[in-house]
């Protein structure tokens, strides 16, 4: 049949064929339903990633009667595709479905309808929810192409994150262990990780950059442009993560196998010696640059987040540094590491005066057992339980008259403030107001009651105001009505595994379980001079 389209009438039948296809491919992806899922006052949602360049967002409309009239509920378009209704209520039922926003403003067809009520959680279900939260940053927020972790919710998207995605490597498997992803899809996920790492990212004697662009594989400069090359610190928190996963997916298959394949060729290719910068030197260096060389020149010493490195380095079975290094590089000046004084009844074997961030307890710590680890000052599970109460009795006392402050609303760290991002620490210097939650939750291995006490207290006091699509967001400051906009991989990632080594020591346990460790540690005792 020939069809004249100079005819009026088939003219008009060809244009609105056009136009019932255009409404079809614009209605087309929001026609899957998203998924609903009630937790302790509060409704979860997620939906399919849109692929579509010209997406703005989403809008989430709410209704609380089956046949009601639908209510946009999010204030400004949502960027992702999680939602957290936080209720603050429970036995309440709600109804929603979602839309697309398009960039000249327009929204698709409503997704269809669905439901699910909130309700009282014990802790134990709580502190699912909370790592459930955290996994969906690592899970539904990583990079598309490479699954690596990106550095926070408002950088820019390509920026990703090494230290960050082996925080994020161990969620996954948290993750993986809890059911929230089946063992093979998190397999799957980490195996397209480390292919990227391997293949795809830029290495510096096998030491990845600290920013990596998650499209290509390129360094992006962190701390300025002379930061273009290795970071050997957050390269120490990948292999950590690395290396946890390598022995828990034990399973005889093709995607476990090359995983454990390619993890332990990127382990063995990392050169910690060529980061003592010249024969006989003792102490690593952070940095290293192809045109910049030792430009920025920052040697690490403890103690501070920065132990794993040591440790780690110390026990490569192909790039090696002498054990010595452990006291005389990463100790340094045995007055400056050992502190032995009392602060609140408490007693703090090492570290600075008062105690630090708690990051410093909590980086190294993921995988690596701080019950295992001793060496001539202290036994290092202890030197971080008393820093961490020594952190919550400085707050309790709350000696800058902070609003809150309180042995319920406690815990200094490295996180986003008012001003930017800064390391609190429980001295009035480094203390502004800023309470960051990854602080008690991160420390439950070693408060446990404290910890559950002020997460309880937390999500149900200010729940409302700081619990976003991927759990608690990153900090808030009472004293200038502040909440962070953003999550952050460094302090979102070792939420999961923290609190799974409180529950059950899964983290710790597997990683320790490393070929490599025991030996190290077995050196780092015979140095120690101890009995």
């Amino acid at each position: 049949m020939n069809i004249d389209l100079r005819s009026p009438l088939c003219r008009l039948l060809f244009v609105l064929l056009v136009s019932v296809l255009t409404v079809a491919c614009v209605s087309a992806e929001p026609t899957t339903k998203p998924i609903a899922q009630g937790h302790d006052s509060r409704i979860d949602l997620r939906w399919d990633r849109s692929s579509d360049p010209d997406l703005q967002g989403y809008n989430i409309y709410r209704t609380d009667s089956e046949h009601g009239q639908f209510e946009k509920i999010n204030p400004a378009t949502h960027q992702v595709h999680v939602y957290s209704d936080f209720l603050g209520e429970n036995n309440r039922t709600c109804f929603y479905r979602i839309t697309h926003v398009y960039a000249d403003g327009s929204e698709s067809e409503p997704t269809g309808v669905v439901s699910a009520s909130s309700f009282a959680m014990t802790d134990e279900q709580l502190l699912t929810s909370i790592q459930e939260a955290a996994f969906r940053y690592f899970w539904d927020f990583g990079h598309p192409v490479s699954g690596l972790s990106r550095e926070g919710l408002t950088h820019p998207r390509e920026t990703c994150t090494s230290g960050g995605t082996g925080f994020g490597m161990m969620t996954i498997m948290v993750g993986a262990e809890r059911g929230f992803v089946t063992r093979e899809q998190a397999a799957e996920r980490l195996l397209k990780m480390v292919r990227f790492l391997e293949d795809k990212a830029s290495r510096y004697h096998g030491v990845w950059a600290h920013w990596i662009n998650g499209e290509n594989g390129e360094t992006m400069p962190f701390a300025g442009p002379a930061d273009n090359g290795g970071d050997l610190v957050e390269t120490s928190f990948l292999i950590e993560g690395m290396l946890t996963v390598r022995q828990y997916f034990d399973g005889d298959n093709p995607v476990e196998n090359e995983l454990r394949e390619r993890i332990t060729r990127l382990w063995e290719e990392v050169e910690w010696d060529w980061y003592l910068r010249e024969p006989g030197n003792k102490r690593l260096y952070w940095h290293w640059s192809p045109d910049q060389e030792w430009k920025l020149n920052h040697q690490f010493v403890g103690f501070n987040e920065c132990m794993i490195t040591y440790l780690l380095a110390i026990a490569s079975p192909t790039h090696s540094i002498p054990v010595e290094c452990y006291y005389e590089g990463w100790v340094g000046d045995p007055e400056n590491y050992a502190n032995g004084k009392t602060y609140y009844g408490y007693t703090k074997p090492v570290g600075s005066t008062v105690g630090g961030p708690l990051f410093f307890t909590h980086y190294s710590f993921l995988g690596l057992n701080p019950k295992d680890v001793n060496d001539r000052y202290c036994n290092y599970f202890e030197n971080n339980r008393n820093t961490t109460l020594i952190n919550r009795a400085y707050c309790e006392e709350n000696p800058g008259k902070h609003k809150g402050y309180s042995e319920l609303l406690w815990g200094l760290t490295a996180s986003q403030n008012p001003d930017g991002y800064r390391a609190h620490a429980p001295v009035p210097e480094q203390d502004d107001g800023t309470i960051s939650p990854t602080a008690a939750i991160c420390a439950i291995p070693y408060t446990p009651k404290e910890s559950i006490a002020t997460i309880r207290h937390l999500y149900h006091e200010y729940g409302k105001q700081i619990w976003g699509p991927f759990g608690f967001y990153d900090a808030f400051n009472l004293d200038r009505d502040w909440v962070s906009d953003s999550f952050l991989a460094i302090d979102q990632g070792p939420m999961g595994p923290m609190i799974e080594n409180y529950r059950t020591q899964l983290c710790w346990n597997v990683f320790m379980s490393n070929p490599e460790i025991k030996p190290m540690l077995e050196k780092l005792n015979a140095a120690s001079g101890r009995p």
